[in-house]
């Protein structure tokens, strides 16, 4: 919704400077680094020429509107992501009046929810009514199997459910990932707080009874204070440290914010290094060694042969690859292991 602080968490996650002149419903699009101390603790170990970060990219859009198809028209740089993020307001400030006339979080995200089913519905019903001429003409089993899950998707929309809280069968993801449903999507909610609630951001969910939220079926909570977020995104690294603790604050609400994204995606990172770089790679969770060697490179992945595997808190313990390995602390793992989140590894490979 408007006026929720959306675009300064985008500020935050990315470091960009969006232009305040901007037309309203222009996308903004930024990069943010994944917190991960386990790279910077191997780096200072390998004392490597690079160091690399994951990444994932935030895309910041207006603000829905009253007017539905103006709305719709906001909504389409949505279909692209992979996940979305929707920033509620929990904070008081009488100069920046709610657009809803007072703080009610759960009124919020169900008014934002209707919106994006509503969108979805009017996807749904389109391709609905053309299956069903393509039917009249000439019977064809993939479209019958196709018009039965878009029905499914209907009859969830009309009874306001969002397709993420739906089980489909691996053939029903594939069949309707073209459609790119706004509510098949990864939700994200950001609780954006005052000043005064950070010492009690843990219990924030349950003050606000939004527990029903947390255990939805793709779908994630984290409080965040905006205004003290902005803030420590303008201090050093001592400074800022400073601040938190001043505030009760465990570790940055950026950096909660964006590793609740990273898993929400169902992404994990695997690590590489040596003298010239010590590397987070993204993969998917559940993805085996030879298909996460392709996250490196596609002739690594076609040329696999095995992969020296080694727990990142072991190789920083050890200090070294071979001392790793005097402690047999490093595996050799085939094709089908599944990489597991930290791990280190070394890939070998033919050509």
């Amino acid at each position: 919704m408007p006026q929720v602080g959306k675009s300064s968490l985008f500020r935050i996650l990315t470091k960009a400077r969006v232009d305040a002149h901007a037309a309203p419903n222009q996308a903004h699009v930024g990069i943010a680094r994944v917190p991960d101390a386990r790279v910077a603790k191997l780096a200072e170990v390998f004392k490597p020429k690079k160091v690399t970060y994951a990444t994932i990219e935030y895309v910041d859009i207006g603000g829905l509107q009253k007017d539905r198809e103006k709305n719709s028209a906001s909504l389409v740089p949505l279909r692209e992501a992979d996940a979305l993020a929707h920033v509620v307001r929990l904070f008081e400030n009488p100069s920046v009046p709610h657009e809803g006339g007072s703080l009610d979080a759960m009124r919020d995200i169900e008014s934002v929810e209707i919106e994006l089913m509503l969108y979805d519905l009017e996807q749904a019903s389109k391709r609905i009514e053309r299956v069903e001429k393509d039917l009249k003409k000439k019977k064809e089993t993939i479209l019958e199997t196709e018009l039965q899950v878009l029905l499914r998707c209907r009859k969830a929309l009309e009874s306001e459910t969002p397709l993420r809280e739906l089980e489909f069968k691996p053939e029903e993801k594939k069949m309707i990932t073209g459609f790119m449903f706004l509510t098949r999507k990864p939700m994200l909610y950001v609780l954006n707080l005052g000043d005064d609630e950070a010492g009690e951001i843990d219990r924030v969910v349950e003050k606000y009874h939004l527990e029903k939220l947390a255990t939805k079926a793709q779908t994630a909570v984290v409080p965040f204070c905006g205004k003290i977020e902005a803030e420590l995104a303008d201090l050093s690294d001592a400074e800022a440290a400073e601040m938190m603790q001043a505030y009760g604050l465990a570790e940055s609400g950026r950096d909660r914010l964006i590793q609740a994204s990273y898993r929400l995606l169902g992404l994990i990172s695997f690590l590489t290094c040596g003298e010239p770089e010590c590397r987070a790679w993204t993969i998917k969770r559940g993805m085996n060694a030879q298909q996460a060697a392709g996250a490196i490179h596609g002739d690594i992945e076609k040329n696999f042969i095995k992969a020296d595997v080694v727990k990142w808190e072991d190789l920083l313990a050890a200090g070294s690859f071979a001392a790793a390995r005097e402690k047999a602390q490093v595996r050799l793992e085939g094709k089908e292991y599944i990489v597991q989140d930290g791990d280190v590894i070394l890939f070998r490979h033919s050509g």
